[in-house]
């Protein structure tokens, strides 16, 4: 069984605004973009490229089957941390055996602050919905899942570092705790899982960065 020992609730409301953006709502009237598509402008470039080399087509059916999953595994582990049961028997065996390996993963988590919580910093004009807070291996952390066609190398996810750096100051501004640890859990097909742990403050400068290119394109 997992503890929790806290039962937060949401932060700020996530709906369209006036311009048909997707933002993030508090209660003293701010918008704030995800930070997702705050740190997107720092790899649109390489995306562009690979639609560009893949086509349009195969790129749309790559994107629609990683978010399927995505979404699948993610729905698992809340399930999971809940202490609840779970069904994959809609899954293919692909994602079942893949899953099936990154199962164990879980059982390193405990005492969750909350899970799927959306979040918001007034410091950083930031907000998001942060998949797990709790312990990772005894220690504090944002945790973050995900899922991967092949293995990754650390210089490649930075932006998952610094996603996760996001949602640890939001965290730390709406309830006084301090969360100094990110821990990106990764679900790789036909591999063994895959384990990041870093600290926030190592990519507070990536988030940024990206935070002051989107705003002088969109605000």
């Amino acid at each position: 069984m997992f503890k929790h020992v806290k039962e937060l609730a949401d932060f700020a409301q996530d709906k369209t605004a006036p311009d048909g953006s997707r933002r993030y709502f508090t209660e003293s009237g701010a918008a704030y973009p995800s930070v997702t598509t705050v740190l997107s402008v720092l790899s649109r470039d390489s995306i562009r490229q690979w639609r560009q080399r893949v086509g349009a087509e195969e790129a749309n059916k790559i994107s629609r089957q990683a978010s399927t999953r995505g979404t699948k595994v993610h729905l698992l582990c809340e399930d999971i941390l809940n202490n609840k049961e779970i069904d994959t028997s809609n899954m293919s065996l692909l994602d079942k055996e893949m899953f099936d390996k990154f199962r164990p993963l879980l059982d390193r988590i405990d005492n969750i602050h909350g899970q799927e919580i959306a979040l918001f910093s007034d410091h950083l004009r930031l907000a998001g919905r942060v998949d797990c807070i709790a312990e990772f291996d005894g220690k504090l952390s944002i945790i973050d899942f995900k899922t991967s066609k092949k293995p990754k190398r650390k210089e490649w996810i930075e932006n998952y570092f610094a996603q996760a750096a996001g949602y640890a100051i939001m965290y730390e501004e709406r309830t006084g705790i301090p969360i100094n640890r990110s821990a990106i859990l990764i679900a790789v097909e036909g591999d063994e899982p895959q384990v990041f742990v870093e600290n926030r403050d190592n990519y507070v400068d990536i988030l940024l960065n990206a935070r002051d290119i989107w705003e002088s394109e969109n605000v």
